[in-house]
């Protein structure tokens, strides 16, 4: 049975997932869901984050062995997290059974402007060079999510975030080094050869959807688009990643048998 694997993006950390991996146990039944922190992150803030993509992916597959879980994994991930899970794949094809990309962006798929857009690139500098915790986590609500939330919903989830950046600082030399690895990644010409979905946000702040397209475009996998969540797309709508999720296991194993039958009502009698 495989095991879901959760990899969230810069500076973030297990606990951000919020309400979706149970969402997704829900519907994922028996199988075993795992969130994991890079290191320099959550529960791993006081180590050095790698300074690649590939020594990102490296940990994880650490990880998991020491909690006990064994490839094939399905493995969902955002943003750079997305970026380690390609890596691995590339890496180690066998080990992965699925993978999900959320509102990811790869070099050299799209230019940098639509990596990152540059609208934001003020309000990220003054980010790594002042802001306090309070400061870094709503300019981080503000870039990462659409939905529209009550006043104290807002307050809620803004002392939730500000707790965890408390609790598990990330230094701004761990920040440096997951910029500079996410910057300096290079993905392969070569798609991925395991089964991929994409899912990304037509309002994404942060991220152009093109960047999304793109790789559609190139690895000719399905892509699904959201028409009004943010760069965090479980957090504003994990119901609907959940279905889109449900839907494409359900569409393969639909095709799958489909071919069976057809190779059986060919088959001599």
């Amino acid at each position: 049975m495989s095991t879901w694997v959760l990899l969230r993006g810069l500076m973030r950390e297990s606990r951000h997932w919020g309400e979706f991996p149970r969402q997704l146990h829900s519907a994922m039944g028996m199988q075993a869901v795992v969130t994991l922190d890079f290191p320099g992150n959550g529960s791993l803030h006081m180590q050095t984050s790698a300074r690649s993509v590939a020594g990102m992916a490296e940990h994880c597959r650490t990880q998991l062995r020491q909690l006990g879980y064994h490839p094939p994994y399905r493995v969902l991930a955002l943003s750079l997290g997305a970026m380690a899970a390609v890596e691995w794949s590339r890496c180690h094809p066998a080990e992965i059974d699925r993978l999900v990309l959320i509102n990811t962006s790869l070099a050299p798929y799209s230019p940098f402007y639509h990596r990152l857009r540059p609208a934001n690139y003020p309000a990220l500098l003054h980010f790594l060079i002042h802001g306090s915790p309070v400061w870094r986590e709503r300019l981080i609500l503000q870039l990462t999510s659409r939905l529209e939330r009550s006043a104290h919903q807002q307050d809620e989830l803004l002392r939730q975030w500000v707790s965890y950046a408390q609790e598990f600082p990330v230094s701004r030399g761990n920040v440096l080094r997951q910029l500079r690895a996410a910057i300096s990644y290079q993905a392969s010409l070569t798609p991925p050869q395991v089964p991929l979905l994409l899912l990304a946000s037509q309002r994404d702040r942060l991220v152009d959807v093109r960047c999304s397209s793109a790789l559609a475009q190139h690895w000719g996998c399905p892509l699904r688009l959201h028409t009004e969540a943010g760069h965090d797309l479980p957090l504003d709508d994990g119901t609907w990643v959940v279905r889109q999720i449900t839907e494409w296991i359900a569409r393969d194993a639909g095709d799958a048998n489909e071919g069976k039958s057809l190779g059986d009502a060919s088959a001599p009698r």
